[in-house]
């Protein structure tokens, strides 16, 4: 099918559960402003002895979403993205098998991890206590699947249903999964993104010993995570999920909603390198963006922004600086790395900044990297600093790279649904004075814009 008859995909709804907190308004106003989501955990935390800091999102009990019963067999990953998947839905005004039928939906959600919160207890409970301490629900508790499906059910999504383990790229794979469904025909709507609950002794300290964790920011949490920066010295593990509904064009015209962003193409490529550091040379990263602006039909001079995968570790930036300098050349992108106050949510981290991305292109704001305070010189890139750049984004980019090589980009452009956007230059102050967003995260910020 060629680029100009396929159908279009929009992003209609966006759910977040994240360190930043849960609606699109509070998560993406913390992105401009620097409320950091990055803190010495607790001393009831399962990790407080492991991590000098990380990325928290809220407590979520399983009652919210699945019964009583159900609910001690449900993996913190899977209620983090059964949270953000409601929200999403909600955000998008849609009712499954009311606004769409049942079995043109899909369901794409991925992980890095998946079930690690079961494993974790139910191996030390096997260790105490021996074989009859293991529970029958053991499986459908941690398996990779389960987030997608627990969604499915809870909305009645009839439609083809997977999850995707391309560990730090799960998240942005998804949404690429969504756009070739969209394009497929195969579905109206797709639920899409990642989750990742990785805030566990075990894992925590396995990423610790490789020495990948950022180290020495007891007295000051919050600037642990600095992308880009000279004193850089490893990510801050962090948990969360993001889900975004991608909608046929189409469809979202007939129901009259307002999109976020158009998402216009992706690209994928392998480093066939090593299982955990990037290509040095940044060449898999370079090629998976070529690869998106191939598919999307665009150069590079087109591309206005680029939301880096930028995990502030000392191989990753680097790689990252030179393939975006391999494919932009002598055009500069402006770029950051919303990191800096997330950390790193490991599968849910690409579906989470797809979101951030596609929130920027219709806010017409740019959120910065925070913590650059003395950026490296291996990392000459068009960085935002400090405070976020308004300005009007026509494409914008989301990478995410991950252990095994694994690369994924996704390009965003303004949203063509029918629902105008434009607005008098009154009405545009009025918003900006009276607060930018809703405290919903709803319908008041998308609404005004």
């Amino acid at each position: 099918m060629s680029g100009a008859s396929r159908p279009h995909a929009v992003v209609t709804g966006i759910g977040l559960t994240t360190p930043l907190g849960d609606g699109v308004s509070e998560f993406f106003d913390a992105l401009c402003t620097g409320r950091s989501g990055l803190r010495r955990p607790p001393r009831n935390h399962p990790v407080a002895s492991t991590v000098e800091v990380a990325g928290i999102a809220r407590p979520i009990e399983a009652a919210e979403f699945v019964s009583p019963r159900d609910g001690l067999h449900v993996d913190r990953y899977v209620l983090l993205a059964m949270s953000a998947a409601s929200d999403a839905l909600i955000d998008a005004k849609l009712v499954v098998g009311q606004d769409v039928d049942a079995r043109r939906v899909a369901v794409v959600v991925s992980t890095g991890g998946a079930g690690l919160e079961t494993y974790e207890r139910q191996a030390l409970a096997r260790h105490d206590r021996g074989r009859a301490a293991i529970s029958p629900y053991y499986l459908p508790g941690m398996l990779p699947n389960m987030a997608a499906a627990r969604i499915a059910i809870a909305h009645g999504i009839r439609g083809v249903s997977s999850s995707i383990a391309t560990a730090c790229a799960a998240g942005a794979q998804a949404v690429a999964e969504a756009l070739r469904i969209i394009r497929a025909g195969e579905a109206d709507v797709v639920v899409c993104g990642g989750s990742d609950a990785p805030l566990h002794p075990t894992v925590a300290l396995g990423f610790a010993n490789a020495r990948a964790l950022a180290t020495g920011w007891d007295d000051d949490p919050a600037a642990a995570s600095r992308p880009f920066d000279r004193r850089r010295n490893g990510f801050v593990l962090a948990e969360g999920a993001g889900i975004l509904v991608v909608e046929r064009r189409e469809h979202a015209n007939a129901r009259g909603v307002i999109g976020y962003a158009d998402l216009i193409g992706w690209g994928g490529s392998t480093d066939a390198h090593h299982p955990t550091t990037p290509r040095p040379d940044g060449e898999g990263a370079a090629e998976c963006m070529r690869r998106a602006l191939m598919d999307a039909g665009i150069a590079p001079r087109h591309v206005d922004y680029i939301n880096a995968h930028g995990t502030s570790t000392k191989l990753g930036d680097v790689a990252e600086t030179r393939a975006i300098h391999t494919v932009f050349g002598a055009h500069a992108p402006a770029v950051s790395s919303t990191k800096s106050v997330t950390g790193h949510m490991l599968g849910g981290a690409g579906a989470i900044e797809a979101a951030a991305t596609a929130i920027a292109i219709a806010a017409g704001e740019l959120p910065p990297t925070h913590n650059l305070t003395d950026p490296d010189p291996a990392c000459d890139l068009n960085h935002i600093r400090d405070k976020a750049r308004r300005a009007d984004v026509s494409i914008a980019m989301s990478n995410s790279f991950g252990f095994g090589g694994h690369n994924i980009s996704l390009l965003f452009g303004r949203s063509q649904t029918r629902t105008e956007r434009e607005r008098t230059t009154a009405e545009a102050q009025t918003q900006v004075v009276d607060t930018r967003f809703s405290r919903n995260g709803h319908s008041k910020f998308r609404g005004a814009l």
